[in-house]
C-alpha cells in the first residue's frame, strides 16, 4: 500500500475510533443472566479462550458485543498496543489479522479462528441460550 494512502487510513482511524468506542459504549447491549452454577461452568470454559482485538477496530467491537451479550468473561489481548500479544498472533496464528479467537482445548491444542462472522457463529453455538 502506497505511503500517502496508508497514512490516510491512519489518520481516519485516529479520528474515528474515540466516536466508534463512544457510540459501543452507549449502546453496549445487556449481557444474558443465567443461574450461578451455569455462569460458572461457562466462566471455567471461556477460560480456554482469548481474543486478539484492535481496541478501535469495527470488527473487534462486533465480536466484543456477542460476549457481552452471552455474558462470556473471555480474555482480552490487545495486539495493536502490545508487542507480546501482537507477536503471539503472528506466531500462533500466522498473521496480525484481528480478531483473532485463541482456543485451547483439553489437551492444550492451540485453534486459531479469524473473521469476526465465524467467532461469533461460534460464541454463539457454544455459549448462546437455547430459547
Amino acid at each position: 500500500m502506497k505511503p500517502v494512502i496508508r497514512l490516510f487510513f491512519k489518520t481516519l482511524r485516529l479520528i474515528l475510533g474515540p466516536f466508534l468506542l463512544l457510540g459501543n459504549w452507549l449502546t453496549q447491549p445487556k449481557g444474558i443472566v443465567r443461574p450461578e452454577a451455569e455462569q460458572r461452568a461457562v466462566d471455567a470454559r471461556t477460560r480456554k479462550l482469548a481474543l486478539y482485538h484492535f481496541p478501535t477496530c469495527p470488527f473487534c467491537l462486533k465480536s466484543r458485543r456477542v460476549m457481552k451479550r452471552l455474558s462470556l468473561n473471555i480474555e482480552l489481548r490487545d495486539a495493536k498496543n502490545n508487542e507480546i500479544h501482537r507477536a503471539a498472533l503472528v506466531a500462533g496464528g500466522g498473521k496480525p489479522q484481528v480478531p483473532c479467537l485463541l482456543i485451547t482445548d483439553d489437551e492444550g491444542k492451540q485453534s486459531w479462528l479469524y473473521e469476526s462472522d465465524a467467532i461469533n457463529a461460534y460464541l454463539n453455538r457454544e455459549f448462546g441460550t437455547s430459547s
